[in-house]
């Protein structure tokens, strides 16, 4: 029989997932240190944000913990549920983004979150969501074919239809419709999940929020020492520009944050230090540079009949 929503066990869950990400991720960087800032909200909650920069292997990077509380659900959040308009509310969640200083390692990005409200009169209505992807500058068929079969074989105890269901999803989200491109490589992405069994549900979010180290430490290991010059940091940081328009337009997480009077400083943390625009670039056909949004760009099916998939 499956249990009631237990908020208090996924907030352990997820403290204890930041730090283990820090830790590993930390253990890769002897040049720097994650940096811990515990701050409280005004309006109800806070959180812990880790932050790590000008590292040998990390530009900058953020793991944040958010628990936020209100008495009035944000309007973003009720648009497709009116029936929870003025319930009281919790989310809480680990979001991370990873810039590394080498353009062969790719910048990464993971969130698990839980949310619940509580209308008056009416039984709490929960839902966990979350996921992660992969943005690289130059690609490796090999990062990308180990980042898809983690992402699978973590789906995979709760349903064979999650990873591509979550996977199709994550690339219709993180899509940039004023550029007509996917942001990277996609991974998984998931929202409103909610089975009715809350023990199966929170063991799913354990499963995700637990392999995205699995999936990103390897590939940052195999690149990071990689050579690079002038050119590769240049194209990199003219990439970075597509990351921010996405952060800004698009993501749910930093409007929901904004609207919902959250920490700008953490909500802003995902944002990469240095970024460029140039007016009209496009790379040459027949370089790495093209070859970015020739071959990996492309929504592909990384697994494909060879893996499995």
């Amino acid at each position: 029989m499956a249990h009631q929503p237990d908020s208090q066990a996924v907030k352990a869950y997820l403290l204890g997932l930041q730090q283990r990400i820090c830790e590993r991720l930390g253990a890769l960087d002897h040049q720097a240190d994650f940096v811990t800032d515990a701050w409280d909200r005004p309006e109800g909650g806070g959180g812990i944000s880790r932050v790590i920069a000008d590292g040998a292997v990390f530009e900058k990077g953020g793991v944040n913990f958010s628990h936020v509380t209100g008495d009035r659900m944000p309007a973003s959040a009720t648009a497709h549920r009116p029936h929870l308009a003025g319930a009281r509310w919790e989310a809480m969640g680990v979001s991370l983004v990873i810039h590394p200083n080498n353009p062969y390692v790719p910048t990464s990005h993971a969130n698990v979150r839980f949310f619940i409200a509580t209308p008056e009169d009416a039984a709490p209505v929960y839902w966990f969501g979350g996921g992660y992807d992969l943005t690289p500058y130059y690609g490796f068929d090999e990062d990308c074919v180990h980042w898809h079969q983690t992402a699978r074989d973590a789906c995979a105890p709760f349903g064979e239809d999650l990873y591509p269901r979550f996977k199709h999803w994550c690339d219709e989200y993180f899509y940039l419709k004023h550029r007509q491109e996917p942001r990277g490589i996609g991974g998984l992405f998931f929202d409103d999940h909610n089975t009715g069994d809350f023990d199966r549900d929170f063991g799913f979010l354990q499963s995700v929020g637990n392999s995205y180290i699995d999936a990103y430490e390897p590939i940052v290991r195999d690149r990071m020492d990689h050579p690079y010059g002038e050119r590769e940091r240049d194209f990199q940081l003219f990439r970075r520009g597509r990351y921010v328009e996405f952060n800004l337009v698009y993501d749910r997480g930093t409007l929901f944050g904004l609207q919902s009077g959250g920490r700008t400083e953490s909500i802003l943390m995902s944002l990469p230090p240095l970024v460029r625009w140039d007016y009209n670039r496009s790379p040459a056909p027949g370089t790495e540079e093209y070859r970015l949004t020739d071959h990996f760009l492309t929504a592909r099916d990384w697994l494909g009949a060879n893996h499995g998939g």
